[in-house]
């Protein structure tokens, strides 16, 4: 079984907003018997602000601060799946903290944040004339940090976020094993 596997290892889900890591990691926890944590829903709680309010009160770098401090907190526990802000990849800092666990990037095409987010007015940096444009400018910016994550998966326009656990859940024991014999030598 996966969860054996991992030894209590925490998963962190990455990967721009829209692409389904909170859906995606609730259903991960349930099978894994992991807990599971929204680090945006940690910051809204903490902070007594929902995420707009702390982007027009005190800026994207107090935000980014306050998703650092919740990460820094987080990667203390074990056998947890964590559903990352997008951006959370932007500071050198917090990757110290998602290596403590296993990380992986769900990755979708522009088109298919684009459909999801339509109607999302709870998302700062889609508040622009034109979205496509930032979305994929956030992207560009964004990709080859993702690139560093354990696991990439692609996400298809008909997959349901069931199979896309499942696909996760089937790459893990390779990555595992590839981490292991890589310590080992």
């Amino acid at each position: 079984m996966v969860s054996n596997l991992l030894k209590g290892v925490n998963l962190y889900l990455i990967g721009m907003m829209g692409v389904g890591k909170t859906t995606v990691g609730r259903l991960l926890a349930q099978q894994l018997g992991y807990g599971f944590l929204d680090t945006d829903d940690v910051i809204v709680k903490a902070a007594r602000k929902s995420i707009n309010e702390i982007f027009a009160d005190e800026g994207e770098a107090a935000f980014r601060q306050l998703e650092s401090d919740i990460l820094a907190q987080v990667c203390a526990y074990t056998k947890l799946t964590i559903a990352t802000g997008g951006g959370i990849v932007l500071k050198q800092e917090n990757w110290g903290y998602l290596r403590h666990g296993l990380i992986v990037w769900l990755d979708a095409p522009v088109e298919i944040l684009l459909r999801r987010l339509a109607e999302d007015e709870t998302r700062p940096l889609l508040q622009d004339s034109h979205p496509e444009d930032k979305l994929r400018s956030i992207l560009k910016q964004r990709q080859s940090l993702y690139s560093q994550a354990d696991i990439h998966i692609t996400i298809t326009e008909t997959e349901t976020p069931e199979q896309i656990a499942t696909r996760i859940l089937k790459v893990i024991p390779s990555v595992l094993k590839t981490q292991d014999s890589q310590q080992q030598n």
